[in-house]
């Protein structure tokens, strides 16, 4: 799902492993179904549920920290939480920063938002979320793009008419569409990013191995498709 910010690299290598068993997930909030605030205040969604089942077989507490999309990577590089787990697409540009565990969940459609269906997305104005796979795809097309800080940002840029359309995760766009008579999805679909992984500083090998297998024995039992068909966010493994 998300491109980064190529910034405070240089801090990865002195950012260590996190102390005890403690470990601090990092999280926008702000990307439902994956990730959001609910009614009490706290984080909740599809990535809610899978942290903490992971914690549970990792056998570590954790602490759910929130954070602003476009410094994400950068606090998480400079020790500010020890993991990402925030609908990031694993891309080879990020993983020039950050390692990434396996995938916990496959390449999902990207899918287009507008008002009409009639929307030539090549010549429009489409909308992003800065720092996205989404926002860098429109820009290596040579498209117009305008980018927003927040996904709900995006919506608006199209309500106005700043925008002719969203460009962003399905899973995210779809309820939209469904809900909201004066949006919907286009036909055209785009197929970005290589599923979506939990971040890590390059120093935590040994924390990230044991999310990898903790990952893994998800896949392996069936919990972790049973958790995706529940939340929606994405096609099965």
């Amino acid at each position: 799902m998300k491109k980064l910010l190529l910034a405070t690299a240089a801090l990865a290598l002195s950012a260590g492993m996190a102390s005890a068993e403690t470990i601090r997930l990092g999280t926008e909030g702000a990307y439902e179904p994956w990730n959001y605030i609910n009614d009490k205040g706290e984080v909740d969604g599809f990535e809610r549920e899978l942290g903490d089942e992971l914690c549970k077989r990792t056998e570590l507490t954790c602490e759910w920290v929130t954070n602003e999309w476009d410094s994400i990577i950068p606090n998480l590089v400079s020790g500010n939480y020890d993991a990402i787990i925030a609908g990031m697409s694993i891309t080879a540009e990020r993983a020039e920063v950050i390692d990434f565990t396996t995938n916990y969940t496959p390449p999902d459609p990207s899918a287009y938002l507008a008002m009409t269906p009639d929307v030539d997305v090549e010549s429009a104005v489409i909308s992003a979320q800065t720092s996205t796979i989404q926002a860098s795809f429109v820009a290596e097309h040579g498209w117009t793009l305008v980018e927003f800080a927040t996904p709900e940002e995006t919506i608006a840029a199209v309500r106005n008419g700043e925008a002719d359309a969203v460009l962003a995760d399905k899973s995210y766009l779809a309820p939209f569409a469904a809900e909201e008579d004066d949006l919907v999805l286009l036909e055209r679909e785009e197929q970005i990013g290589g599923g979506v992984g939990m971040g890590f500083r390059k120093s935590d090998t040994e924390l990230k191995a044991k999310f990898d297998a903790a990952i893994q024995s998800m896949k392996d039992d069936g919990t972790l498709n049973a958790l995706i068909a529940k939340w929606e966010v994405a096609s099965t493994f």
